[in-house]
């Protein structure tokens, strides 16, 4: 037996291999389906099974693609209700792989056809769960998504708590819990950076399954402090229960190059997104006027997902040379299919054929740590409120990134205001965008947050402020 998990670091998820006597299971795979028959090919495997622990909100799933070019189908657990073909599996139901076993443990509560799988070893012994979004390491997954009619994320907690122990708290300590995400996930609020763990530890770590948690005191735990989903999941679920366009077809028309005079053209008649995914340094010192920075070395594809939102956004990229298909697999990954496509020769040719520049006001935290010592310039901090709450400098008023939008009357609309993250990529992002919006008085910090605190500037937190 063999099991092998393929993380997806910017997307912090799981997807997973188990393969068994000639025979193997994904599950949950990611839209691009290369690696899976990839690695079946490797053990001269047949894939039998595509496994789909719910409809996921913040990646578009292989399983239908997977499906067709394998012949598997694609199971979920009670509840599902796809348009395309599938096995709505039983609770309970079991499905042989090789010389194991895969058992279907319905599991509701992060959505109602939440389902988890165990996995039974050749001679019948529970050896490992693949929870999904139900169970995550330190953490379980957000009650909020799958509201319908009546049913409130309360409901749906009281769900959770009643699936995890009556399936999951059973189990012996020496099954391995695989989830479908780890930390960063905004699935969760907050999971452990280890991505695998045995169910005995997480008994006694994961404040979701305490023994003696009553369900009133689970449901305000599992709520308490939810951020608003990103606004394209919604988009994703209905991409993963209706289908999908073949990821080739998506890469192959966003992989067309467009000289400067083309490139503005469609930029000036399409309503595109010029979206630059080059380092923030990079955008710092030469960009299109109005385009937009997420930087492809960072979490690249959920701050698209949560910043540009409308999956059928009309894309213009600009992208380091080589790394064109990277972009446009990544946004491909969280829906985004509606590249028109890229400058060719990037930012240089542009330059080199007399358009517009933008630049970036920008200063190194050492600076900027001394005018805001000895000035009263506005400081503004776009980390998370969970960041912010933990510690921030003394006077900077918190304008959190993913809802940056929700922020822009406070920003000042005359004087200059300095800006600043934990490290410096989130700013350049809030920046572009500000710049969008018509607002250019502001200086982004180099290093952010992490420098200013040991340049020695005043903070306060959580710890000292008792709030």
């Amino acid at each position: 037996m063999t099991i092998e998990q393929i993380y997806t670091g910017c997307l912090a998820q799981g997807a997973y291999y188990i393969e068994s006597n000639g025979e193997a299971a994904i599950i949950d795979p990611l839209r691009e389906v290369t690696p899976y028959l990839k690695r079946a090919a490797k053990d001269n495997a047949k894939i039998m099974y595509v496994f789909e622990t719910h409809f996921h909100a913040d990646f578009v799933s292989g399983h239908v693609t997977l499906a067709e070019k394998t012949g598997a189908p694609i199971i979920y657990g009670p509840n599902a209700n796809p348009t395309f073909e599938a096995l709505i599996a039983t609770d309970g139901q079991e499905f042989k792989l090789g010389k194991t076993t895969i058992k279907v443990l319905h599991t509701p509560g992060h959505t109602l056809e939440s389902t988890t799988y165990l996995l039974k070893d050749e001679n019948g012994k529970d050896h490992a769960i693949f929870s999904g979004d139900t169970l995550f390491l330190g953490d379980v997954g957000r009650p909020d998504l799958a509201q319908k009619g009546a049913m409130t994320q309360d409901d749906l907690a009281g769900l959770l708590y009643d699936s995890l122990r009556s399936k999951i708290m059973p189990l012996a300590d020496d099954v391995t819990v695989y989830p479908a995400h780890g930390a960063g996930s905004a699935c969760g609020k907050n999971m452990m950076k280890e991505t695998v763990d045995l169910l005995g530890n997480q008994k006694k770590v994961n404040y979701a399954l305490r023994a003696d948690m009553t369900k009133a005191e689970f449901i305000k735990e599992v709520t308490d402090g939810l951020a608003p989903p990103p606004e394209y999941f919604p988009l994703n679920v209905k991409m993963n229960r209706e289908g999908y366009e073949d990821i080739s077809e998506v890469l192959k028309r966003g992989h067309t190059a467009l000289d400067a005079e083309d490139f503005e053209t469609a930029a000036n008649t399409t309503g595109a997104v010029v979206l630059d995914v080059r380092h923030q340094n990079d955008f710092i010192n030469g960009h299109i006027p109005r385009s937009i920075f997420i930087g492809l070395h960072g979490d690249f594809a959920p701050w698209v997902g949560a910043l540009i939102a409308d999956t059928e956004q009309p894309l213009l990229l600009i992208v380091p040379e080589g790394k064109e298909e990277e972009t446009l697999t990544r946004l491909s990954r969280v829906g985004f299919d509606g590249t028109i496509g890229y400058l060719k020769g990037g930012i240089e040719a542009w330059r080199h054929a007399g358009k517009d520049l933008d630049t970036l006001a920008s200063q190194p935290a050492a600076e900027a740590a001394e005018k805001i010592r000895n000035t009263e310039q506005p400081v503004f901090d776009v980390r998370k409120k969970e960041e912010y709450r933990a510690e921030r400098l003394t006077d900077a008023v918190n304008t959190p990134l993913g809802k940056l939008n929700s922020y822009l009357s406070s920003f000042p609309k005359g004087e200059s205001f300095f800006i600043h993250c934990a490290g410096g990529y989130r700013s350049v992002i809030a920046a572009s965008i500000l710049k969008s919006r018509g607002i250019h008085n502001m200086v982004n910090i180099e290093g952010g947050f992490n420098i200013l605190k040991a340049d020695g500037l005043e903070t306060v937190g959580q710890a000292c402020s008792g709030s």
